[in-house]
């Protein structure tokens, strides 16, 4: 039986990685500011686009590397994009080989960015389940470490480090709405916050991978597309992850790919803010009102990553 994830092993796991991750901040800013149409309301941005290597995935790469035993064939990782960027820059940071599987969905920005960092890129297959399939069969023949983008201890660990911010910047803070993929970041804030705080997961109608599990009872494939498709679509939630997101997340929204995009010009028309399509979610779920929050309820929304180009097509 998988060992629990407790909020004093995340604390644990943020004292090891610290030194090497971005603390984010928090703006908060009038709902109104970035709608017009929308309801006066303070609400806390949670910047993880400024972290080190452009996504919160660096604070669960680092854990990995630092926790774990990484063998001299150095660790290898399957990736949408952020992860692998993730994973290369703790990789290069620490002198440990890697070699990374991103699917041809992925986009340029995080492609480049990984070759870049110095790692081995493989580019091939579809979709995130391609990548690790071939991330699997080199581990079985290298002996390299395997870095799993969600579905690891160590991963969720150092993802939870979000919300252990978050608690420090937002006293406050009654709701946090986080993106979901295969995912680690909303099992890592869950965990954390363990019924302290409402945790709300926002997904792509288009790549509902909680929702569905939530609907069967267990991860289960969904439908894998949409806009955020290299980083929100891996086909079905961790194993790991989905335990913790019955026990702590309250609910799980979904948006359309339209509205995704006209929360990314809202960022950036409003905040000079630039996301990509997956750290846009939650903000669209408040601007469609696929989550209304309580009169007075204070709500964080993640904006996850910004491995983008620049500025990203549509944004002027």
């Amino acid at each position: 039986m998988t060992q629990a994830i407790t909020p004093d092993d995340i604390s644990k796991t943020y004292q090891t990685i610290e030194p090497y991750v971005r603390r984010t901040p928090v703006v908060r800013v009038d709902l109104a500011d970035l709608d017009p149409s929308a309801p006066s309301r303070p609400v806390g941005f949670k910047l993880e686009q400024l972290q080190r290597a452009g996504s919160f995935k660096v604070r669960g790469a680092f854990a990995n590397l630092l926790l774990r035993d990484v063998p001299e064939q150095g660790v290898v990782a399957a990736s949408g994009g952020n992860h692998g960027v993730a994973v290369a820059y703790a990789a290069h940071r620490l002198g440990v080989p890697a070699r990374i599987y991103v699917p041809t969905v992925s986009a340029q920005a995080k492609i480049d960015r990984i070759r870049e960092l110095g790692a081995d890129l493989v580019v091939g297959g579809d979709r995130y389940a391609d990548a690790l399939a071939a991330a699997q069969d080199w581990v079985a023949d290298s002996g390299a470490l395997s870095v799993h983008a969600f579905d690891q201890r160590e991963t969720l660990l150092g993802q939870g480090s979000v919300g252990l911010e978050l608690a420090g910047q937002l006293d406050d803070l009654d709701t946090v709405l986080v993106p979901v993929g295969g995912g680690g970041l909303i099992g890592g804030i869950a965990a954390y916050f363990a019924g302290r705080v409402r945790v709300v997961g926002v997904e792509p109608e288009l790549a509902p991978t909680l929702s569905h599990a939530r609907a069967a009872g267990r991860p289960v494939d969904a439908p894998a597309g949409g806009i955020a498709a290299d980083a929100l679509a891996p086909r079905r939630v961790g194993e790991l992850v989905f335990p913790l997101t019955e026990a702590f997340v309250a609910d799980v929204v979904l948006v359309a790919d339209e509205a995704i995009r006209q929360a990314q010009q809202r960022l950036w028309q409003a905040l000079r803010t630039i996301v990509e399509p997956a750290a846009a979610v939650g903000l669209a779920a408040l601007l469609t009102g696929a989550y209304r929050p309580e009169p007075g309820e204070t709500v964080a929304v993640v904006l996850s990553g910004a491995n983008t180009s620049l500025p990203p097509a549509g944004l002027a």
